[in-house]
């Protein structure tokens, strides 16, 4: 089995050193960065499965290496911070991290964390992984097929609108991430965000009409409270 990379970034040496002896007697292999242009540099070079990733660093700090990275990066990231207000958890979190952490953390608190990241990765990825071509993206028995503009839950045929579709197929080429409802609106509508929640709001739920079940109880697309809404099976 393939030994699992960590790639941990913080300006606090003693953190780094700390965490660095946990991962490795779970069996990581934990790279090293000191702030956000050292952590590009490694992902250039190095195939990383989960980012630890700190808010406060020199150069580049931890929201701009956050955004930089989900440009074209999935892997798990969770963020670290001596902020450890509400606010700032959701600010974390709607900028493409899947989980936030303060200071100061119990090391087996991170580890216990990064374990449940990395697992839920690997599932995601098994699941996407079924595609049949690569215009098809498939979640569970939610099948998106990019070419032909067709949906189907479990061989079912759905009839979504144009801007519905293009809602779903955002939310699962970024299946896991949390998409804030101004994300969205700004990647569709092409316009400022202004009053667009509630318009995101409206498509996201005649969207579970057509696809759940049980819309009250939604098995694909699920809500964030106070942040947004992911591609994802319930918690």
């Amino acid at each position: 089995m393939k030994q699992e990379t960590i790639l941990l970034v913080d300006d606090e040496k003693e953190i780094v050193e700390l965490l660095e002896i946990y991962f490795n007697n779970e069996g990581y292999r934990l790279l090293k960065a000191y702030n956000g242009l050292e952590a590009m540099k490694w992902l250039e070079q190095e195939e990383v499965d989960l980012i630890i990733l700190d808010v406060m660093m020199p150069h580049m700090d931890g929201i701009a290496a956050c955004l930089k990275i989900r440009e074209a990066r999935k892997m798990p990231i969770i963020m670290l911070s001596a902020k450890n207000t509400d606010m700032d958890k959701i600010t974390g979190l709607s900028l493409g991290a899947d989980d936030y952490v303060g200071k100061p953390f119990n090391p087996l608190e991170i580890v216990a964390r990064a374990k449940s990241q990395l697992r839920r990765y690997h599932k995601w990825n098994k699941d996407f992984s079924s595609r049949k071509s690569d215009h098809e993206l498939q979640f569970e028995d939610l099948l998106i097929d990019t070419a032909k503009h067709e949906v189907s839950v479990d061989g079912r045929r759905v009839k979504l609108t144009p801007r519905e579709f293009a809602i779903l197929e955002l939310l699962a080429r970024h299946q896991g991430q949390v998409l804030s409802m101004e994300q969205i609106y700004r990647s569709l509508w092409n316009e400022p965000f202004l009053d667009g929640g509630n318009t995101v709001m409206v498509h996201i739920r005649n969207i579970r009409e057509k696809i759940e079940l049980n819309p009250k109880r939604p098995r694909y697309i699920q809500t964030v409270w106070g942040v947004g809404y992911k591609l994802d099976g319930p918690s």
